[in-house]
């Protein structure tokens, strides 16, 4: 049944202003940005706490010694033994999925994003525990794989607990969880413009200031704390490049391009590793110890395809790698990371694809005959990080934030956008959502305009209104129905008028049949019959404020009136009405058509 719209307290003219107002975002952004604060200086503390337990197993695994200093596994004395203090590390990480949390395989985007689509921005403390122990236990004894992944999820665990505290709604409870994910990020490499842009790019779904504001302060502040603890950025920096020429940036478009195949192929050998491993005759506890079998063998034959390997991207970043190393270093990494990542361990995807990118682009830049290595490997690692997560801007912010290379800046935009343009042509998922659709679920990347927040109620509802008299006869308005009246048979409701042709009250197909159980003889008028407390709609509202009125209540059509007197009857709004406005976006996207410059174009004015 229809029910009376809620007396407004606002008068018409400022709730008009405010539903055409460009955003959403009220007052309530000051109190999630005051969240957000906290949220990014503990994410840094997180951060720290994580780089600092990957040093410390780092250091017992591959030296026997319990320090936090920084450390690599090439400068081990282990020699073949080596390759047990992976599977070691494995083994533990599948005892702490099976046991603990399964959540913490992976490495914690998709995971992140699951989080956010489908449960509600809810991540348990179990998970946020575990995840970090678990990445630090895989990095630190050789995986290879970096900390940003496991951060991610990490940081995106505890803004989540915290936004649990309080009585948030799912979307907000979503941008705390995003601050914190952004936050980690932040810390670790020292990118806070990067980190807010991955958040836009990839987390958030939505572009709202409501949700960027307090992720942009959670990275700032995770950016500004994290100096005392780990030193300014940048953590690459490099002697900046001249800016590019023509050239240069015509051959970052090729480059670009190959890293785009390059992004491709890294994706389908992950998933095909995942299906591989998913054929075994075991369960998936054993698989990372399996994985990490292939991660010793692998740094027995290049050592540094172990660990975060932050050195091997500055190496390539100089242009200290050449010749067979790169090549050795490319194949390498690639097998050993995506068998390790298809075997359900624990662990990043972001540093190991700037060291696959940085060793392909050394590698095509040591035979170009402009610029040097070092700005190839750049380039390189923007495209492939660009190319395979799909966040182009991202990628060229994130180059630019770890090297301080600002010159650069068209060039990574030209081989990250030609990296995407590849990867959206070749592949359907990337390797981010394609373990989400594996377990049923698909989302789109795409943002868009709603056409329910675009469209005006005027510009779709139906101004041939079906109206009857509010003294008709039940009887009479029955057989008119059932005999096929062509105005009536339209739709479900009819608005019923007084003698001023005022609105009065709404009889819909339901109600004639309640009425007809109770008095055969339909000897009362559709006044008595039909609701009297109508709910309303204007013409100069957004559509998507009388979609939500329809959906709160229940009902399926509204009588749409004047805003001066909501007795007058202008239009009426029903779900095809509704629908239409989604077929007009289909025409925009799909029909081709073919324009003149010189026709008269009419412009629709908004009802």
């Amino acid at each position: 049944m229809q029910t009376e719209s809620s007396p407004a307290a606002v008068p018409h003219a400022a709730l008009v202003e405010d539903e055409l107002s460009d955003f959403s975002t009220n007052h309530r952004v000051l109190l999630l940005s005051a969240m957000a604060l906290a949220i990014g200086a503990v994410s840094s503390l997180v951060a720290y706490a994580l780089i600092w337990l990957i040093a410390v197993i780092t250091n017992l695994a591959f030296y026997h010694r319990f320090s936090a200093a920084a450390a690599v596994p090439q400068g081990h004395h282990l020699g073949y033994w080596v390759v047990l203090v992976p599977v070691v590390g494995a083994l533990i990480i599948g005892l702490m999925a099976r046991y603990g949390s399964e959540k913490i395989r992976g490495h914690g985007i998709p995971e992140a994003l699951e989080a956010i689509l489908l449960g509600r921005s809810r991540i348990s403390a179990k998970v946020a525990i575990l995840k970090p122990i678990s990445s630090a236990i895989s990095i630190g004894t050789g995986g290879p794989f970096g900390a940003e992944g496991p951060i991610i999820m990490t940081g995106g665990a505890f803004g989540s607990i915290f936004a649990q505290q309080f009585h948030l709604s799912a979307a907000e409870r979503k941008t705390l969880l995003v601050a914190g994910a952004a936050a980690g990020m932040s810390a670790v490499f020292a990118t806070p413009v990067a980190a807010v842009l991955l958040a836009v790019e990839l987390l958030l779904f939505e572009w709202k200031p409501r949700s960027f504001i307090p992720v942009a302060v959670a990275s700032i502040i995770a950016s500004v704390v994290r100096v005392p603890l780990l030193g300014a950025g940048p953590i690459f920096a490099m002697t900046p490049h001249a800016p590019a020429t023509g050239v240069e940036l015509a051959l970052a478009a090729g480059l670009g391009i190959l890293a785009g195949f390059g992004s491709g192929l890294l994706t389908v050998l992950v998933y095909a590793f995942e299906d591989l491993f998913e054929k075994l005759p075991l369960h998936w506890m054993w698989w990372p110890a399996i994985g990490a079998l292939f991660v010793g063998v692998g740094g027995i034959i290049e050592p540094r395809v172990l660990g975060v390997g932050y050195d091997t991207i500055h190496s390539l970043l100089r242009g200290e790698l050449v010749g067979a190393a790169i090549i050795g270093l490319l194949v390498a990494k690639a097998l050993v990371w995506s068998i390790a990542l298809g075997s359900g361990t624990s662990g990043g995807v972001l540093a190991p694809l700037l060291i696959m990118g940085g060793a392909l682009g050394a590698l095509v830049g040591s035979w170009l005959p402009v610029g040097d290595v070092g700005l190839w490997a750049l380039i390189g690692m923007a495209a492939m990080m660009g190319g395979t997560m799909r966040s182009p801007l991202t990628a060229m912010v994130f180059a630019v934030e770890l090297t301080r290379d600002f010159n650069l800046f068209p060039a990574l935009l030209v081989g990250s956008v030609a990296a995407l343009g590849v990867t959206v042509l070749l592949m359907r998922r990337s390797i981010l959502t394609e373990k989400l659709a594996r377990r049923g679920h698909h989302i789109t990347r795409e943002y868009s305009i709603d056409p329910f927040e675009f469209a005006r109620v005027g510009e779709v509802m139906d101004k041939a209104v079906p109206t009857i008299p509010a003294t008709m006869k039940l009887s009479e308005f029955s057989d008119r129905v059932a005999n096929g009246d062509p105005q009536l048979n339209r739709r479900q409701g009819t608005l019923i008028v007084d003698e001023r042709n005022e609105l009065v009250g709404i009889i819909t197909r339901g109600d004639i049949v309640r009425a007809l159980r109770k008095n055969p003889a339909a000897d009362i008028t559709v006044a008595a019959v039909g609701s009297r407390e109508v709910e309303v709609a204007f013409a100069d509202e957004p559509l998507h404020v009388a979609l939500t009125k329809m959906l709160s209540l229940n009902i399926g059509r509204l009588p749409v009136v004047e805003r001066e007197n909501q007795k007058k009857i202008v239009g009426y709004l029903g779900r095809a009405a509704i629908l239409s406005a989604r077929l007009k976006i289909h025409e925009e996207e799909n029909v081709r058509e073919r324009g003149s410059a010189f026709q008269n174009v009419s412009q629709t004015k908004p009802a």
